[in-house]
């Protein structure tokens, strides 16, 4: 059985398939997309779990993809998971996005990710049945 299913978005493939392995190797399944544009398109057909994306990438930033999110109802509720290059700094506004659960600094740790992901969908799961 799956622990669900995340997203991976970066315009590197070498972290796409590090983050996408780790993932696969704990019980995750895992869908991938090389740019905010294209990671919107799975969403529109794929529901998801989580999304980690990158911040800087080429068509649709990582943030840029979080407030698409936001917007839309299918979305709107989904956790995004956003990786930043170190030293590079998000503004406060920037993290008022609701769905933005968590900012990580690259270079991360595999074992780092995981546990993050982990307690965010935990989190989002319990979030959901409380609702209900």
């Amino acid at each position: 059985m799956s622990n669900g299913t995340i997203l991976v978005v970066d315009d590197e493939a070498h972290i796409v398939q590090v983050v996408s392995l780790k993932l696969k190797n704990a019980g995750y399944d895992v869908l991938t997309a090389f740019d905010g544009e294209e990671a919107f398109e799975t969403l529109m057909r794929e529901p998801v779990d989580l999304v980690i994306t990158d911040y800087q990438m080429p068509y649709m930033t990582g943030l840029e993809l979080a407030r698409s999110m936001s917007r839309h109802p299918l979305m709107a509720e989904t956790p995004v998971l956003i990786l930043t290059a170190r030293g590079f700094g998000l503004d406060d506004s920037d993290l008022q996005i609701e769905n933005v659960k968590e900012v990580l600094t690259k270079p991360f740790s595999p074992r780092g990710i995981l546990d993050r992901v982990a307690s965010i969908i935990a989190l989002n799961t319990r979030g959901k049945s409380e609702a209900a």
